[in-house]
């Protein structure tokens, strides 16, 4: 299936630097098994680079050294793309399906990313040892109902980093009861990539006081 492949953009280097080799393993190994192991729907390969792969990394320089935890991991978009882009973080991937937490694992050693462990559980029961620093997401569920999952992982101070598309504001918006419930604040919606990518980035930031 490689070779409907999207050709890597010019962007990839900038965003992945020295790592980008690692970047094209996994485009590879994505395009190679990801719709055979039911990761990616067949229309996504012509397109993988630019709206998934790089629509992630542009993420990247909003995370903080520290532990950051992805809930709903699936495919590893975003937490293997962001493990790859920052090596100077610890990544706990969340996964609840069987089938997803083995892609994860395989991608992790074969990749050689020293700097992410994998979870098989669902958000909401997950027990960690120490909290996370940030919690990121990407097209898992509403905004509203994602901070319930996520809030409860985070440390006071710890921040969300939610990946979402056009709609975000109008989700922060319908989301002010479990905003002012689990006492969130410095909530924002931030465009990445415009100028950089062909389709910008939305996510949503909040931080757990």
């Amino acid at each position: 299936m490689t070779e409907q492949l999207e050709h890597e953009p010019a962007a990839a280097a900038g965003l992945f630097g020295e790592r980008v080799g690692i970047a094209r393993a996994f485009a590879h190994n994505l395009a190679d098994q990801g719709e055979i192991r039911g990761l990616i729907g067949p229309l996504e390969l012509p397109r993988l680079w630019s709206r998934h792969i790089l629509n992630c990394a542009i993420v990247a320089p909003l995370l903080r050294p520290g532990v950051v935890g992805d809930v709903g991991s699936g495919a590893g978009l975003p937490g293997l793309v962001l493990a790859i882009a920052r090596p100077d973080v610890s990544f706990v991937l969340i996964e609840p399906m069987e089938r997803r937490v083995a892609w994860l694992n395989d991608q992790v050693d074969a990749l050689g990313l020293e700097n992410t462990t994998v979870l098989r559980a669902r958000a909401e029961d997950v027990r960690l040892e120490q909290p996370l620093d940030q919690v990121t997401a990407r097209a898992v569920s509403a905004f509203r109902t994602l901070i319930p999952l996520t809030a409860p992982l985070l440390r006071p101070g710890g921040e969300m980093v939610l990946m979402k598309g056009a709609g975000a504001q109008a989700e922060v918006d319908s989301a002010a009861k479990a905003i002012r419930k689990y006492r969130l604040s410095n909530v924002e919606v931030i465009t990445l990539g415009e100028g950089v990518l062909d389709e910008v980035t939305r996510v949503i930031r909040a931080t757990v006081d």
